[in-house]
């Protein structure tokens, strides 16, 4: 198996029901499930099955549990001053232990982090899926357009029966359980080409907005944005005060035949845990809601895990950011206070206030313009003594040409990560982006119409400071169809290094062999500072009318690379 699951051999069975599970109540099952995790807690020495009998499961904020949780790439201080999250169902300290949904849908009311799995080991969630009454991501279908003398200019909009609004002195507001909002990200979804990407807020540009009958706006312009009739409007405020669900210093984790069809918050985020596999995924919106949208940013955001990584079978469908990233954390060198210490600081407004070190962690130095180790040292103690600033203490003094300013990335907390055989479509942003020093593979999935960079590989220490090289990546047997536009590469391998030196490359054994890229309107790879590139056996048809390339070689912009081997690609064109 993937990932450690749970021993089953002398396996206890609870039924929800006999914990005052009730399905299509309509009952808030929040206290039935705390009660029978609180069961489950109590049996020693055996595994336990938490059984659900197959129906709808509605969960309230009311009873649900609050605890603070920093959570990285949410939120900063003044974007979200309370880092408490309101959480619906909550595992911890728990240790073999099953949630067999078998079926069944929970329903969850008001912004809530789903759920909660901190400090528990081989934890097995299956046969479930999860969604939101109310989701906070808004959507409304553009029924007519209109710009001229005698009509006026303006939109009619007709609002999806799961999203509430108010018109207040002409002005448009979106409501839900304890929110509201009128200003924040925008995008368009557009059945035709099953693609969506982000546009300026049309809500804002409104001179006024009047009710024509319920569900039906008319916006008001002085002049129409350019919006086509049929197109779907999704919006949401932007403040990532919860997540999807939060897997905490947690290990052998599996998600199984899970539906996951919103998410307010940043997704499904793993923090400092070991071996997570998510298999069968269902990653989009339910058919029958009609809507378009299952996240409010991130699908799947894993930040300083280690372990293996698996994300296979999965559908991947209508998020408002990236697909999957996984990464590490650069802190930032802000002194030294003995000749064996040292202090990080957390520099990216949204991510600070988690141990992001360990004692008996293993750290790098990294050089803050070239993106270079200059070594690496262990960790005997270490302390936040402040949300953003950590104290490092070293087993010993610290080398030589280490400068204020550089950064430091806790090495031993990085994963291998396989995403193979899944579907990506309708994200406005990237697929997957993946910056670990272990084998990391890409394989078999389908990738369509990523606005921006299908596969992205980052690593810097100025702009988001999410770390760091790769060593060994196989992008094999993908299918790339129309990604990236303008300057965005399909597949990107950009480093934020300013210091560019062939020598000293940032990436290294990267190999991109037998893909198919669809391609309209970008190149095929764009490669900065990496060493040892393999491109072969790719096959790259071009969209008549959309001829981005005529050759191969015009597909491949390289910068600083060393020993590229740019072998047996193919070129066609699609009539």
């Amino acid at each position: 198996m993937a990932v450690a699951s749970v021993n089953d051999s002398s396996m206890v069975k609870l039924e929800f029901a006999q914990f005052g599970g009730k399905p299509d109540s309509g009952e808030d099952a929040v206290p039935a499930m705390k009660r029978a995790i609180e069961a489950a807690s109590r049996i020693s020495g055996t595994a336990v099955t938490l059984v659900v009998e197959p129906g709808r499961y509605d969960f309230y904020t009311d009873f649900a549990e609050r605890s603070v949780y920093y959570v990285s790439n949410t939120a900063s201080e003044a974007e979200n001053p309370n880092p408490v999250k309101t959480i619906g169902i909550c595992l911890k300290g728990l240790n073999d232990f099953v949630l067999d949904g078998g079926g069944a849908l929970f329903l969850f009311h008001g912004k809530m982090t789903m759920l909660v799995i901190d400090d528990c080991e081989r934890i097995e969630i299956c046969n479930l899926k999860f969604d939101y009454a109310w989701p906070t991501v808004v959507e409304m279908k553009v029924e007519k357009t209109a710009a001229n003398a005698d009509t006026g200019t303006y939109l009619d909009i007709s609002v999806h029966s799961d999203s509430r609004y108010e018109i207040r002195d002409g002005l448009l507001f979106w409501v839900g359980d304890g929110w509201s909002f009128r200003d924040g990200p925008m995008q368009i979804f557009d059945k035709a080409s099953n693609s969506t990407w982000r546009i300026d807020n049309v809500f804002m540009q409104a001179l006024r907005a009047e009710e024509l009958n319920p569900g039906r706006i008319r916006l008001h312009y002085e002049l129409l944005p350019d919006i086509a009739e049929g197109w779907i409007l999704q919006a949401r405020d932007g403040i990532r005060d919860q997540v999807g669900a939060f897997i905490h210093r947690s290990r052998d984790i599996r998600l199984e035949r899970i539906g996951v069809h919103f998410m307010h918050g940043l997704g499904i985020v793993g923090q400092f845990s070991d071996n997570l596999s998510f298999n069968r995924l269902d990653m989009s919106p339910r058919p029958e809601t009609g809507r378009t949208v299952a996240a409010f940013a991130d699908f799947v955001h894993l930040s300083g895990c280690k372990g293996r990584i698996f994300i296979t079978n999965s559908r991947f469908v209508g998020a408002h950011d990236d697909a999957i990233n996984v990464h590490g954390t650069h802190l930032r060198i802000v002194g030294f206070p003995s000749a064996n210490q040292v202090l990080v600081r957390f520099m990216h407004p949204q991510t600070y206030g988690f141990k992001a070190f360990h004692a008996g962690d293993d750290i790098e130095w990294i050089k803050k313009r070239s993106l270079v180790s200059s070594g690496s040292t262990r960790v005997t103690d270490a302390k936040l003594i402040e949300p953003r600033v950590m104290l490092l203490t070293l087993e010993a003094n610290l080398p030589e040409g280490i400068e204020e300013g550089d950064a430091v990335e806790n090495a031993t907390w990085t994963p291998e990560v396989e995403i193979t055989d899944n579907y990506f479509a309708r994200i406005p942003t990237r697929g997957v982006l993946a910056t670990t020093r272990k084998r990391t593979v890409i394989a078999r999935n389908v990738f369509e119409r990523m606005r921006m960079s299908a596969i992205l590989v980052a690593d810097d220490a100025a702009s988001w400071y999410e770390s760091g090289r790769v060593e060994d990546l196989l992008i094999q047997e993908n299918g790339f169809i129309e990604c990236g536009s303008g300057e965005l590469a399909v597949i990107a391998i950009v480093p934020e290094n300013v210091e560019i030196d062939p020598e000293s490359p940032v990436h290294r054994n990267i190999r991109i062999e037998d893909n198919l890229f669809l391609m309209s309107q970008a190149r095929l790879l764009d490669a900065k500072s990496a060493h040892t590139l393999r491109i072969r056996n790719n096959v790259l048809m071009t969209v008549s009318g959309f001829e981005c390339i005529t050759e191969v070689n015009e597909g491949i912009r390289l910068t600083a690379c060393t020993d590229v081997d740019i072998f047996n690609n193919s070129l066609g064109a699609i009539k």
